[in-house]
């Protein structure tokens, strides 16, 4: 099996990478590195074949495509700060990319192509646990937010439309707050790790600790390892033009985020609520059940993976 993994340089997408070579499978990874790098690939280069190219570059997608059995689109951008800051820049890769992919897999007979969606489909669901059945929506399209859950729908819709016609199988996985070590920066719980290990170096007693929010809000965080033994019970057993949430139903509020990585550091710190960004969801947990009949049981629970992630900040962050 020759894969083609588009964003294969970045956080999700070279855990995947590395999944597959120690399977055996013959793999293309295309990135332009501008969120991803290379160097979470190193140890396997040569068991790879890397293409530096633009999602957005219609050539470089064909020609990436050719010989190729299986497409895995993970190339997009994601970073909170960036739906805001750029959205324009956020629908362009989401909505060029995802006609380029197309385009290269039926131009040379691709038979399968695997999505990476998001939780920001459904934004504010109307039940939680959220299965796959979940109405999609965009509250309010003059919120610079919804730039990525618009295109990430774009790209579902266009996914099985054009799949019913012209694809063997196209599946769709909806990741829900993937972590680990070498996630970036642009998330909450690097965002945290980085300013209480600067908090604890320079004040004393009981740390005062600004966020967004009440921090009652909560999440259901699912480590990079559980995450891609998901992925790939789905890639392995997903059916055609199904979607399927991967995740854990371990509800996590913002504040416990915290107050773990306060511990990590051996401090004790006070949540300092403050403003939340338009759009933010006050509540998100995937209803699993779909994917568990596949086999699949995440198996590290939450304290053990906020400590993993936040030693690796201690150790190896730059900002």
């Amino acid at each position: 099996m020759k894969y083609l993994i588009t964003g294969g340089t970045g956080f999700i997408g070279s855990a995947l990478v590395h999944r597959l070579a120690r399977e055996g499978a013959q793999i293309r990874v295309l990135d332009n590195e501008t969120r991803g790098s290379s160097h979470r690939l190193k140890d396997i280069f040569s068991k790879i074949e890397l293409i530096k190219a633009d999602i957005r570059d219609a050539a470089a997608v064909q020609q990436a495509c050719q010989g190729i059995d299986r497409v895995c689109h993970l190339a997009y951008i994601n970073g909170t700060e960036f739906f805001y800051s750029q959205p324009e820049l956020v629908l362009d890769v989401a909505v060029k990319g995802m006609m380029n992919v197309i385009d290269g897999c039926i131009a040379n007979k691709v038979p399968e192509l695997i999505l990476a969606s998001s939780s920001e489909v459904y934004q504010t669901p109307p039940t939680t646990p959220t299965d796959e059945a979940a109405p999609l929506s965009i509250p309010d399209p003059l919120n610079p937010r919804y730039s990525y859950g618009g295109g990430k729908i774009i790209s579902e819709l266009m996914a099985i439309n054009f799949g019913r016609k012209h694809f063997k199988r196209v599946i769709i996985f909806r990741p829900h707050n993937v972590y680990g070590p070498d996630m970036g920066y642009e998330h909450v719980i690097p965002q945290m790790s980085l300013r209480l290990k600067q908090l604890a170096s320079t004040t004393k007693g009981d740390i005062d600790f600004p966020i967004e929010g009440t921090g009652k809000e909560t999440r259901a965080f699912v480590y990079i390892d559980d995450f891609i033994d998901g992925l790939m019970a789905v890639i392995n057993k997903g059916k055609h033009l199904e979607i399927y949430h991967i995740g854990t139903m371990e509800e996590v509020s913002i504040e416990s985020v915290a107050l773990e990585i306060g511990a990590y550091f051996k401090r004790s710190i006070r949540i300092v609520p403050g403003a939340i960004k338009p759009g933010g969801t006050l509540r998100r947990c995937p209803d699993i059940s779909k994917i568990k009949q596949m086999g699949y049981n995440p198996r590290v629970s939450f304290k053990e993976g906020i400590g993993l992630t936040t030693k690796w900040y201690n150790e190896h962050g730059k900002k």
